[in-house]
């Protein structure tokens, strides 16, 4: 994943914070009076490139330590699930609504309080209040401008096992976000047709990169065609190689008719079972929905702010404006046989 630049949060928002209480008193190794002991630990399946500048703003603010653990969605996910109530984490700072959804499915989240929840709408967090959601992502085809006329864009990400996309489609299989794409193809087509599809990417010599950003930089520099991934990493390209996204030669298509490869998808946050009272884990949770970190996520890495209020960045079509599926993000929690079906097709 390309690493956006990096934007300190200003005063005013810093000021803010600590009105709004994310300071306190006491040391670091000792638990005070309030329950804070200035220390959190958070299992995060975002890059660290993404989220170190708003957590490191975050230690500064507050004077709570934080301690991260990155790793694949997927993975800390498992790890979780493995440890249950031994865990050393937190909180789960995830990728997408599969991982949390898979992570509360085992009853390892503490319910968040209703004011918490409230800051996002009801279709970006969890159903039992186990987890909230961050920002928001939409998949979508990236392509070269040179290589594929607009007219011959696909109207369904179905068509893409079709001959005439041979050799010419960019994956990340083992990526979080095109795993939670197909579990949500899983609850809309079934597991049959979803299988089909994989199966025919495989067929139809999918390419395979490691990432998202990877298959954009291909695609912008002519070795690909076109790929599958989220939204915003052809903007984290046009931002490093500064210049305006309409000036490359990768684009995003929107999959239109509320086609599942056009799936909006949510990172974010849930607290571990036995942190549910800890103030300084609630601390964080309000931060990544305040003002501060919000705006960054919308300025600076070019997803979509999930609280009312904050602007999208420049250029992006508002999330209104997608003629998106309507796929119930709780339902993305069987992360497991997705992994499966998708090793299985042989993709990986």
């Amino acid at each position: 994943m390309s690493t956006p630049g990096v934007r300190s949060l200003s005063a005013s928002t810093l000021s803010g914070l600590l009105i709004l209480g994310v300071t306190g008193c006491g040391t670091a190794d000792a638990r005070q009076g309030d329950g804070s002991d200035k220390k959190i630990t958070v299992y995060s399946g975002r890059s660290e490139s993404l989220v170190k500048p708003v957590l490191e703003d975050f230690q500064e603010a507050s004077g709570i330590t934080v301690e991260v653990r990155y790793g694949d969605t997927a993975q800390m996910a498992a790890q979780l699930q493995e440890e249950g109530g031994r865990s050393p984490a937190d909180a789960f700072l995830a990728q997408d609504a599969g991982a949390l959804g898979a992570v509360a499915e085992r009853g390892l989240f503490a319910r968040l309080p209703d004011e918490v929840l409230d800051k996002a709408a009801a279709a970006y967090r969890d159903d039992g209040g186990e987890w909230v959601g961050v920002t928001g992502r939409v998949r979508t085809m990236v392509y070269n401008v040179d290589q594929v006329p607009r007219a011959d864009l696909p109207g369904s990400v179905f068509e893409l096992t079709e001959p005439k996309w041979k050799g010419k489609v960019g994956i990340a299989p083992t990526n979080g976000s095109f795993q939670a794409f197909v579990t949500a193809m899983r609850v809309e087509y079934g597991d049959a047709r979803t299988e089909e599809f994989l199966t025919g990417l495989k067929a139809n010599d999918a390419q395979i990169r490691e990432g998202n950003a990877p298959i954009v930089a291909d695609v912008d520099a002519g070795r690909l065609a076109s790929g599958l991934v989220n939204h915003y990493y052809v903007y984290e390209l046009a931002k490093e190689e500064g210049t305006g996204v309409d000036d490359l030669e990768a684009r995003n298509h929107f999959f239109p008719n509320g086609d599942i490869g056009s799936l909006v998808n949510v990172s974010g946050v849930g607290v571990l079972e036995k942190a549910g009272d800890d103030p300084d884990v609630r601390a964080f949770v309000d931060y990544l929905l305040g003002t501060g970190a919000q705006t960054y996520f919308a300025e600076q890495t070019y997803e979509y702010p999930l609280v009312a209020g904050i602007a999208t960045a420049p250029g992006l079509p508002s999330l209104s404006s997608l003629n998106s599926p309507d796929i119930d993000l709780n339902d993305l929690d069987d992360l497991e046989t997705t992994v499966e079906m998708i090793n299985d097709s042989g993709l990986v």
